[in-house]
């Protein structure tokens, strides 16, 4: 998983098809990491418990959607949580409500916390990264990672323990 090296404009990365799809960053493609079968389980498991709260939590879950998070940042977080009442974007440029990082084998700690506050810095406010293995869940805020066990959405009674959502993982 790297970089490719080559500087491309926002334009030219939007028209641009990749295969494995690519994050683009400061101008820069960046490959994603190839998902493996915890990785994949994880990102089911975590659709399957939100697809279940769609309609009492008011929200949207997704895998893989391209979010926005600067003039010249475009990340792909693993899931991702909206607002029922958001604009509909096929580019997400709305700070979502919470986004799911799962680690791969191939992911590096730096690259994962430059992704990680970028997505702080866009105004994401519950930001969680999974390790699949373990299975160990740590929050991200002012660039710390907090050791967790329950998603919890501030300002609401929704909580849930991750142990409920790991249940769901093959």
């Amino acid at each position: 998983m790297a970089a490719t090296g080559t500087l491309i404009s926002v334009e030219e990365y939007l028209r641009t098809v990749t295969d494995p799809d690519c994050e683009y960053v400061r101008g820069v493609l960046e490959e994603r990491p190839m998902d493996e079968l915890e990785h994949a389980s994880w990102q089911k498991a975590l659709l399957g418990w939100f697809l279940g709260k769609e309609a009492e939590w008011q929200v949207k879950v997704y895998p893989g959607l391209h979010v926005q998070t600067g003039p010249d940042n475009f990340r792909v977080p693993d899931v991702t949580l909206l607002s029922r009442s958001a604009p509909r974007e096929q580019i997400i440029t709305h700070p979502p409500i919470a986004v799911f990082e799962i680690l791969s084998p191939e992911d590096s700690m730096t690259r994962m916390l430059e992704k990680l506050a970028d997505y702080e810095r866009m105004g994401i406010g519950v930001i969680w990264l999974i390790e699949p293995k373990k299975p160990l869940y740590f929050r991200y805020r002012e660039g710390q990672l907090i050791p967790g066990s329950i998603f919890e959405l501030p300002g609401t009674s929704f909580s849930v323990p991750f142990t409920q959502i790991a249940a769901l993982a093959d």
